[in-house]
């Protein structure tokens, strides 16, 4: 991740760690480098693929729809990427720790054996709709991959907007 694009913070739980993503669309990149250490750290690379599909298709529907087209032009912010970290962690090396981010998309993954959650959260309160897919259009067609590459998806209201989610199987995946 570049240096201007995290901020660090310490969880207690190593399984649970969570991204805030400043509303640009270079963020969909940073989820899915967060994705890949976080994945790398729980020796779960296997699952790579999949979980980082779904991770950009979930922040990219979270940046169109929930936060429109203002989202691109916004101006330049960090985001905030947390976990249990060592200081030898790539991530922390390249921290400004006095930014206090103020992102609206937050990427959270949640390593529960058998299970890995993949969640974002964005301030909208409308849930996430599947189109019919058309495979000429050029986009359209998100919600039908978090489908095909999760064991199951949903979302939920939370007090700020919603969550969707997506569940990942573990079996085969661990390391």
């Amino acid at each position: 991740m570049s240096p201007s694009s995290t901020v660090a913070a310490v969880a207690t739980d190593s399984d649970v760690v969570s991204c805030a993503l400043a509303p640009r669309h270079e963020s969909v990149r940073t989820a899915r480098e967060f994705t890949k250490l976080t994945l790398n750290r729980w020796q779960l690379t296997d699952l790579f693929d999949d979980i980082a599909l779904v991770a950009s298709e979930l922040v990219t529907n979270a940046l169109r729809h929930a936060l429109g087209p203002a989202a691109a032009q916004a101006p330049a912010q960090r985001t905030s990427c947390w976990g249990r970290r060592g200081a030898q962690d790539p991530i922390n090396q390249q921290l400004d720790a006095s930014h206090t981010p103020s992102a609206l998309i937050r990427l959270s993954l949640v390593r529960r054996s058998p299970q890995v959650v993949c969640a974002v959260s964005d301030p909208s309160t409308s849930g996430p709709v599947a189109r019919e897919a058309d495979f000429i259009a050029e986009s359209g067609r998100g919600l039908h991959l978090v489908d095909s590459f999760s064991q199951s998806w949903g979302w939920h209201p939370v007090a700020a907007g919603k969550v969707v989610w997506a569940l990942f199987d573990l079996s085969g995946g661990e390391g």
